[in-house]
């Protein structure tokens, strides 16, 4: 689920990746003002964030319209502290390695959807190589609108169950002393669905259905962001791919692809703009619920489904001082392929605003509210750090 369990997502994210890049150089605050910045003397979670290790429970908050509002909690349990990881680095001359973490977690939303889970992220050889990964059960109540847009029941929507387990393992490899990594990603699934008895089902195939998959992939990204949360310049890019497969333990043949890329460019001293695209396909016998859809702010999770989609979103974000800023957000979607070319199918526009609120300068991290509105609804979602992932 998109913008599900954000604050739990930030802290592994943290902790994954080149946060090094924020650290900064700065004594440590007195354990009195673990919560104020010493430079300007607001409420700043970088000296308690920096410091954290041992057992952290975590709030979940849960902002997806496709299962309502919602909450949960989480434990996290850090291996070392950042600031540990940092000074170790600097002593020995190494690339900064992020220090391990391991979770649980368990949720629920408002529409009675639950799910619980735990995960690991782990480096190793001076952040050469990196594990991330999860089992996790879910029991989703969700909406299918058909592939197209078209159900074949002449109902134009119709809710579901995703009853069962997921896992996701990946090992991610530096490329060299750059900005790079390639990795390689097993997904497994093992999901129950059922269609809401008091409507007719939809005209779908068993394939189209299926239970159990087991997917082999390969991937690349490259990141050259300033901050991993709340980015002022630098790109962001990433291929990946998907091949599922009897052979390793699934019940259909199909594949997903996805390209996506976004950056910041400052425009001044205080307006940073934002841009991202992100295309996705899939072929073969894939699973409803695996087919791609528009995934912009102000559209639920699945509203817009078909074999292919792509988006394009624009972001303007101006910083009217130096903790507060405003944003500003537009996008645009398409979904096709089944029964519409590219040409044939519709647009999906959104657009919205939104405040932050910089919550670990030295961090980069910002946190706040973004108010989207689409082609048919609107939504509230909280943020931490960025809108993009």
């Amino acid at each position: 689920m998109r913008r599900a369990g954000a604050a739990a997502g930030l802290l592994a994210a943290a902790l994954g990746l080149g946060v090094s890049r924020t650290i900064g150089a700065e004594a440590a605050a007195p354990a009195h003002k673990a919560f104020q910045d010493p430079q300007d003397q607001r409420l700043d979670a970088s000296e308690w964030l920096l410091d954290r290790k041992g057992f952290l429970p975590v709030p979940i908050v849960i902002t997806e319209p496709a299962v309502g509002y919602g909450g949960g909690i989480g434990l996290v349990f850090f291996r070392g502290s950042l600031r540990e990881m940092e000074t170790k680095a600097q002593g020995s001359g190494k690339r900064f390695t992020p220090p391990g973490i391991f979770g649980v977690a368990a949720a629920g939303t408002e529409n009675g959807t639950a799910f619980g889970g735990t995960g690991a992220r782990l480096s190793f050889k001076d952040d050469t190589w990196r594990y991330q990964g999860g089992v996790a059960y879910t029991d989703a109540n969700l909406t299918f609108y058909g592939i197209g847009n078209e159900l074949g029941t002449g109902e134009n929507k119709i809710g579901f169950n995703l009853d069962g387990w997921l896992s996701s393992q990946q090992v991610l490899r530096r490329l060299g002393n750059t900005n790079q990594h390639a990795a390689f990603r097993w997904v497994w699934l093992d999901l129950q669905n059922q269609f809401d008895e008091n409507h007719p089902e939809p005209a779908l195939s068993g394939e189209e259905r299926s239970a159990r998959d087991s997917g082999l992939g390969l991937s690349w990204e490259y990141d050259s962001r300033d901050s991993i949360f709340t980015a002022t310049r630098g790109v962001k890019g990433a291929v990946e791919t998907l091949f599922y497969d009897p052979s390793w333990g699934g019940e259909n043949t199909f594949q997903v692809y996805r390209a996506q890329v976004f950056g910041y460019l400052p425009a001044g001293t205080h307006v940073v703009l934002g841009g991202r695209l992100d295309g996705r396909a899939a072929r073969g016998d894939v699973p409803f619920y695996q087919l791609p859809y528009v995934d912009l702010r102000g559209i639920p999770a699945l509203r817009y489904q078909d074999e292919n989609a792509a988006m394009a979103e624009a972001e303007v974000r101006w910083l009217i001082t130096p903790r507060w800023s405003a944003v500003g957000f537009a996008g645009i979607g398409r979904a096709w392929g089944r029964l519409d070319g590219f040409d044939e199918a519709s647009d999906r526009d959104t657009q919205g605003l939104g405040f932050r609120y910089l919550l670990a300068r030295r961090l980069r991290l910002a946190t706040g509210i973004d108010y989207a509105v689409g082609p048919e609804d609107h939504a509230v979602y909280l943020q931490v750090g960025s809108a993009w992932r």
